[in-house]
């Protein structure tokens, strides 16, 4: 679904962004973006670089003035085509790429930072909860040199959630950090979002970051959305090519419509459980992801192997069939062919995505 088509009930939604244009001078940036965020949700801006992710970010913060449309947070407006509310009184928390620690303050009084008007007691008490919570306790008379870029960012995440925001940003906090802490530290600032009932709205490139942190998913491209869904919906029902050629991988085959349910492809007929709403007759195209195309060595269909690449568990084989056309097809690691070999295919589709 395109967020064209999509309307929200002002009543249910924590963060709204309505009909957002942002510009730079006469160059446009952000086009009649439109996006919820519910009490308890995680957001995520997902898109190729330059595609206006950051800015729509960075304008909801208060950094970025609004060319038109409406920014509101808990009922209360945040900006508007005539109305900028300051950055630091719209109770919105953020964490940046580099987490811009204080190296010459403690873990304690980084965290600290901004709760200056609380007192002494209750700073000391929120501090060691927000450590505890980020597996960090007993750390804080450290200073940031000594921990890890792990044990910073979570630092990082524990003082953006210190002051208890209405919404916390993350502008690509992870992209800094090796795969491997990667993908256990996103899971685990998902579950402290949750736990500290913080509602989240992440920027990133990184799918896998974008699907296990999120429960929505906004597919940016050249400042527009072009999806707002499940990540499970985005992957699987792809609203558009780009979305479709974005999101994993995939090859788009030239196919005929030979009724409600079944196309004619290179590779021979594919057909759904359901309609796929295209008439027939048309020309039309095929989207097939790799774990679609399965390696079956008894197999009618075959097609000569261009490329190959090891992903341990698997091969990535890139195959060339009729029509002079190409797909990819993963296969387990001990079915090791070689480049200008044909091995046999056999697609199983659960439901055709057609453009």
């Amino acid at each position: 679904m395109t967020m064209s088509t999509l309307s929200f009930d002002n009543s249910d939604q924590h963060l709204l962004v309505d009909k957002v244009n942002i510009a730079y001078g006469q160059h446009a940036i952000v086009h009649d973006v439109s996006l919820a965020v519910g009490i308890g949700e995680i957001g995520c801006l997902l898109g190729p670089s330059g595609c206006g992710k950051s800015t729509l970010l960075r304008a909801i913060a208060g950094f970025v003035p609004l060319q038109s449309g409406s920014i509101s947070l808990a009922g209360k407006t945040l900006a508007k085509d005539d109305f900028c509310l300051p950055a630091e009184t719209r109770n919105v928390g953020m964490v940046f790429q580099d987490v811009a620690l204080f190296p010459h303050m403690n873990i304690a009084a980084n965290v600290a930072f901004g709760l200056h008007l609380w007192p002494k007691a209750e700073q000391v008490q929120r501090v060691e909860e927000l450590l505890s919570l980020v597996g960090l306790s007993g750390y804080q008379e450290r200073y940031p040199h000594a921990l890890s870029g792990g044990q910073q960012q979570r630092v990082a995440l524990a003082r953006a959630m210190a002051p208890k925001p209405s919404l916390l940003l993350l502008d690509e906090p992870f992209s800094g950090l090796d795969a491997m802490l990667r993908e256990e530290l996103v899971p685990e600032v998902r579950a402290i979002l949750r736990q500290e009932k913080i509602p989240g709205l992440l920027v990133t490139h990184d799918q896998t970051e974008a699907f296990t942190m999120a429960d929505h998913v906004a597919v940016m491209n050249q400042g527009r959305i072009q999806q707002w869904d499940t990540a499970y919906n985005i992957y699987h029902k792809p609203d558009g090519r780009f979305v479709a050629d974005f999101i994993g991988e995939g090859d788009f085959l030239a196919c005929n419509v030979i009724s409600d349910t079944c196309v004619q492809s290179p590779i021979g007929e594919l057909c759904s459980d359901r309609p796929h709403g295209f008439p027939i007759g048309q020309s039309a195209e095929v989207f097939i992801r790799p774990d679609d195309v399965l390696h079956l060595d008894d197999s009618p269909i075959t097609g000569r192997i261009i490329s190959k690449r090891f992903r341990g568990t698997h091969f990535l084989y890139r195959v060339l069939i009729a029509g002079n056309q190409t797909i990819s097809c993963f296969a387990d690691s001990h079915h090791n062919h070689e480049i200008g070999e044909e091995i046999g295919i056999k697609l199983s589709l659960d439901h055709l995505m057609l453009f």
